[in-house]
Protein backbone atom coordinates (compact mmCIF):
# COMPACT_ATOMS: atom_id res chain seq x y z
CA UNK A 1 0.00 0.00 0.00
CA UNK A 2 1.38 2.91 -1.05
CA UNK A 3 4.91 1.78 -2.58
CA UNK A 4 3.77 3.10 -5.91
CA UNK A 5 2.21 0.17 -7.80
CA UNK A 6 0.02 1.84 -10.02
CA UNK A 7 1.68 4.83 -10.64
CA UNK A 8 5.41 3.11 -11.39
CA UNK A 9 3.03 0.40 -13.21
CA UNK A 10 1.74 2.74 -15.88
CA UNK A 11 4.76 4.44 -16.76
CA UNK A 12 6.78 0.45 -16.81
CA UNK A 13 3.72 -0.66 -19.11
CA UNK A 14 4.18 1.90 -21.46
CA UNK A 15 7.86 2.02 -21.74
CA UNK A 16 7.73 -2.18 -22.21
CA UNK A 17 4.79 -1.72 -24.83
CA UNK A 18 2.18 -3.60 -22.24
CA UNK A 19 -1.49 -2.94 -21.59
CA UNK A 20 -1.51 -1.62 -18.23
CA UNK A 21 -4.65 -3.04 -15.58
CA UNK A 22 -4.64 -1.91 -11.67
CA UNK A 23 -6.98 -4.90 -9.79
CA UNK A 24 -8.22 -2.41 -7.78
CA UNK A 25 -9.35 0.10 -10.18
CA UNK A 26 -10.37 -2.89 -12.33
CA UNK A 27 -12.63 -4.48 -9.94
CA UNK A 28 -14.54 -1.20 -9.32
CA UNK A 29 -14.88 -0.47 -13.04
CA UNK A 30 -16.50 -4.53 -13.32
CA UNK A 31 -18.31 -3.80 -10.16
CA UNK A 32 -19.68 -0.07 -10.26
CA UNK A 33 -18.47 0.36 -6.51
CA UNK A 34 -15.49 1.45 -4.69
CA UNK A 35 -13.58 -0.99 -2.78
CA UNK A 36 -14.40 0.65 0.38
CA UNK A 37 -18.24 0.08 -0.80
CA UNK A 38 -17.43 -3.81 -1.45
CA UNK A 39 -15.65 -4.31 1.91
CA UNK A 40 -18.41 -2.22 3.68
CA UNK A 41 -21.05 -4.97 1.95
CA UNK A 42 -19.30 -8.32 1.69
CA UNK A 43 -16.47 -7.60 4.12
CA UNK A 44 -12.54 -8.42 3.63
CA UNK A 45 -13.49 -11.79 2.81
CA UNK A 46 -16.11 -11.01 -0.10
CA UNK A 47 -13.87 -8.55 -1.48
CA UNK A 48 -10.74 -10.71 -1.57
CA UNK A 49 -12.82 -13.41 -3.37
CA UNK A 50 -13.22 -10.72 -5.96
CA UNK A 51 -9.95 -10.26 -6.21
CA UNK A 52 -8.92 -13.50 -6.85
CA UNK A 53 -11.20 -14.03 -9.81
CA UNK A 54 -10.55 -11.12 -11.38
CA UNK A 55 -6.90 -11.82 -11.03
CA UNK A 56 -7.32 -15.14 -12.57
CA UNK A 57 -8.42 -13.52 -15.70
CA UNK A 58 -5.80 -11.13 -15.86
CA UNK A 59 -2.85 -13.53 -14.96
CA UNK A 60 -4.43 -15.63 -17.74
CA UNK A 61 -3.93 -12.58 -21.05
CA UNK A 62 -0.80 -11.57 -22.29
CA UNK A 63 0.94 -8.38 -22.98
CA UNK A 64 -0.07 -7.07 -19.50
CA UNK A 65 1.78 -5.78 -16.34
CA UNK A 66 -0.56 -5.78 -13.37
CA UNK A 67 -0.66 -3.81 -10.55
CA UNK A 68 -2.29 -6.02 -7.67
CA UNK A 69 -4.00 -4.95 -4.69
CA UNK A 70 -1.60 -4.40 -1.33
CA UNK A 71 -3.63 -7.55 0.17
CA UNK A 72 -3.56 -10.08 -2.90
CA UNK A 73 -0.44 -11.66 -1.75
CA UNK A 74 -1.90 -12.52 1.25
CA UNK A 75 -3.91 -15.42 -0.75
CA UNK A 76 -1.96 -18.85 -1.67
CA UNK A 77 -3.69 -18.98 -4.54
CA UNK A 78 -2.86 -15.94 -5.87
CA UNK A 79 0.69 -15.98 -4.68
CA UNK A 80 0.80 -19.20 -7.49
CA UNK A 81 -1.40 -17.44 -9.89
CA UNK A 82 1.30 -14.84 -9.93
CA UNK A 83 4.47 -17.11 -9.58
CA UNK A 84 3.36 -19.32 -12.42
CA UNK A 85 2.10 -16.61 -15.12
CA UNK A 86 4.69 -13.88 -15.28
CA UNK A 87 7.53 -11.87 -13.48
CA UNK A 88 6.56 -10.66 -10.17
CA UNK A 89 8.13 -7.38 -9.04
CA UNK A 90 7.92 -6.46 -5.36
CA UNK A 91 8.32 -2.42 -4.85
CA UNK A 92 9.16 -2.45 -1.45
CA UNK A 93 8.93 0.71 0.67
CA UNK A 94 9.41 2.08 4.33
CA UNK A 95 6.52 2.57 6.46
CA UNK A 96 7.83 6.75 6.49
CA UNK A 97 7.38 6.54 2.98
CA UNK A 98 3.82 5.15 3.04
CA UNK A 99 2.63 7.51 5.89
CA UNK A 100 3.97 10.28 3.75
CA UNK A 101 1.97 9.06 0.84
CA UNK A 102 -1.39 7.75 2.15
CA UNK A 103 -1.42 11.28 4.30
CA UNK A 104 -4.73 12.68 2.77
CA UNK A 105 -5.80 8.65 1.67
CA UNK A 106 -9.24 7.77 2.68
CA UNK A 107 -10.41 5.30 0.34
CA UNK A 108 -7.97 2.30 1.65
CA UNK A 109 -10.76 0.60 4.23
CA UNK A 110 -7.69 -1.69 6.16
CA UNK A 111 -6.18 1.95 6.57
CA UNK A 112 -9.09 3.71 8.61
CA UNK A 113 -7.72 3.47 12.16
CA UNK A 114 -6.60 5.71 14.96
CA UNK A 115 -2.93 4.68 14.39
CA UNK A 116 -2.44 4.69 10.40
CA UNK A 117 1.78 3.93 11.56
CA UNK A 118 0.72 0.90 13.60
CA UNK A 119 -1.70 -0.13 11.00
CA UNK A 120 1.03 -0.27 8.69
CA UNK A 121 3.35 -2.15 10.71
CA UNK A 122 0.95 -4.89 11.56
CA UNK A 123 -0.06 -5.29 8.11
CA UNK A 124 4.33 -5.10 6.95
CA UNK A 125 4.89 -8.10 10.04
CA UNK A 126 2.37 -10.17 7.91
CA UNK A 127 2.88 -8.97 4.20
CA UNK A 128 6.45 -8.42 3.67
CA UNK A 129 7.57 -11.92 4.24
CA UNK A 130 5.06 -13.28 1.48
CA UNK A 131 5.72 -10.86 -0.61
CA UNK A 132 9.45 -11.69 -0.60
CA UNK A 133 8.71 -15.52 -0.92
CA UNK A 134 6.68 -14.63 -3.92
CA UNK A 135 8.64 -11.92 -6.01
CA UNK A 136 11.28 -12.81 -8.30
CA UNK A 137 12.80 -9.76 -8.29
CA UNK A 138 13.07 -6.98 -4.95
CA UNK A 139 13.23 -3.50 -5.76
CA UNK A 140 13.38 -0.78 -3.26
CA UNK A 141 11.50 2.62 -3.79
CA UNK A 142 12.95 5.50 -3.29
CA UNK A 143 11.88 9.40 -3.19
CA UNK A 144 12.97 9.91 -6.49
CA UNK A 145 10.29 11.11 -9.63
CA UNK A 146 8.07 8.33 -10.84
CA UNK A 147 9.61 8.78 -14.24
CA UNK A 148 12.91 8.13 -13.10
CA UNK A 149 11.99 4.85 -10.66
CA UNK A 150 10.05 3.72 -13.42
CA UNK A 151 13.24 3.67 -15.39
CA UNK A 152 15.35 2.44 -12.91
CA UNK A 153 13.55 -0.73 -12.42
CA UNK A 154 12.99 -0.80 -16.18
CA UNK A 155 16.92 -1.81 -16.62
CA UNK A 156 16.88 -4.14 -13.96
CA UNK A 157 14.01 -5.92 -15.31
CA UNK A 158 15.43 -6.00 -18.36
CA UNK A 159 18.65 -7.37 -16.97
CA UNK A 160 16.65 -9.82 -14.89
CA UNK A 161 14.81 -11.04 -17.96
CA UNK A 162 17.83 -11.36 -20.00
CA UNK A 163 19.59 -13.83 -17.33
CA UNK A 164 16.75 -15.26 -17.51
CA UNK A 165 16.97 -16.07 -21.26
CA UNK A 166 20.64 -16.83 -20.75
CA UNK A 167 19.56 -19.50 -18.02
CA UNK A 168 17.09 -21.43 -19.97
CA UNK A 169 19.85 -21.12 -22.54
CA UNK A 170 22.09 -23.21 -20.54
CA UNK A 171 18.79 -25.38 -19.97
CA UNK A 172 17.97 -26.09 -23.13
CA UNK A 173 21.20 -26.41 -25.15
Amino acid sequence: MGSGKTTIGKQLAKMFNLRFYDCDQELERLTGASVSLIFDLEGEAGFRLRETQLLRQLTARKGVLIATGGGTVCNEENRRLLRSRGLVVYLKTSIESQLKRLDKDKSRPLLQADDREQRLRDLAEVRNPLYEATADLLFTTRNSSVYATARALHAVILQRLDTLGQEQAHADG
